[in-house]
């Protein structure tokens, strides 16, 4: 059990360090671009890797992963923070993302935060399902918002049969919603 305040300085670190727009400092600093000036203008990896290539693009992505990695892996496997404190931990490194503090509370869509937090409460195994199916779904739909929904929806499987614990269902319920909120323009159906 965490009492009241350690669990605010918890989320207090999880929530900046998310925050930290590090895609943006990144790529000024290597390519003098801001990446929210190309794709769809938010602060993340993908357009890092537009406006300053393919190195400052993967540089984001770690940078964007650590970010979230680091306090909950800290939270997680060294203080052994459990329960509803550890998933309220684990959600803050997204939000702040999300909703920068250092961007005017506007940020990006959250995946490499989100992917930050899932190494950071299981190492390799989770990270390893959501990798390989937000790839293979990208790559066959070609729809950012449906490649996260139904990558989601496979975590969900994959937790239920080789994970069942609580806390991940929390974290991943906690996931869903901001992701979904963060890519329901994905789903919009336009036409030309």
């Amino acid at each position: 059990m965490t009492d009241p305040f350690s669990l605010l300085l918890w989320l207090t670190f999880a929530f900046l360090s998310g925050a930290l727009p590090l895609s943006v400092w990144v790529t000024k600093l290597a390519a003098g671009r801001d990446p929210r000036a190309v794709g769809d203008h938010n602060p993340g990896a993908t357009n890092a890797l537009k406006a300053g290539g393919k190195w400052v693009g993967l540089l984001a992505l770690l940078l964007d992963v650590s970010k979230a990695a680091a306090p909950v892996g800290l939270a997680y496997q060294i203080y052994s923070i459990r329960g509803s404190a550890m998933a309220a931990i684990a959600f803050a490194p997204m939000l702040g993302h999300a909703y920068s503090p250092f961007l005017r509370f506007k940020g990006g869509k959250a995946l490499a935060t989100a992917l930050g937090v899932w190494i950071g409460l299981t190492w390799w195994d989770v990270p390893l399902v959501a990798l390989t199916g937000i790839t293979i779904w990208f790559l066959l739909l070609k729809n950012s918002g449906w490649a996260v929904l139904l990558t989601l929806a496979g975590m969900a499987v994959y937790l239920s049969i080789f994970r069942p614990e609580p806390l991940f269902f929390w974290v991943l319920g906690l996931q869903t919603v901001l992701l979904l909120w963060k890519h329901r323009l994905d789903f919009a159906i336009h036409n030309s």
